[in-house]
């Protein structure tokens, strides 16, 4: 496998692309790579968002690539993916691969990773504070 100076493993359709820190991911997006948010909208509402990102259903790949056999956006685009977890990105970078992409990885750790790594992210950081605790009733 050949890597980059990045650290980026080169993807072909025999590999299944390796996750990348949050920096490193971020430095090829600075770069012009492609930044594709799976996560859904509930989880992009309550964790977040990722300003310039292209959203994308994880399930319909071919909304926003197309087909597999008439790509929509050229093979050779650098593309990072980014997700809730690397499980929500993994198989997404792996389907990319297969369908000829040769530049795909996606980010360790996911969006809380990115957010945490101080990349550009809005709303919330940090989890809702638990509702205030009721007193006991005085007793009359």
């Amino acid at each position: 496998m050949t890597t980059t100076p990045d650290t980026t493993p080169a993807t072909t359709p025999e590999t299944a692309p390796a996750p990348q820190d949050a920096r490193a991911a971020g430095a090829r997006v600075e770069r012009g790579a492609l930044l594709i948010d799976v996560r859904s909208a509930g989880g992009r509402a309550s964790t977040g968002e990722i300003p310039g990102a292209t959203l994308a259903d994880r399930h319909d790949l071919d909304a926003l690539f197309g087909p597999a056999d008439a790509p929509a956006i050229s093979l050779d685009t650098p593309v990072v993916v980014v997700c809730g977890s690397v499980n929500g990105s993994g198989p997404v970078a792996a389907a990319l691969a297969a369908r000829g992409y040769t530049d795909v990885t996606h980010v360790d750790g996911g969006f809380p990773a990115w957010r945490d790594a101080g990349l550009p992210a809005t709303g919330p950081a940090t989890e809702p504070d638990p509702a205030p605790a009721v007193a006991p009733a005085a007793d009359a």
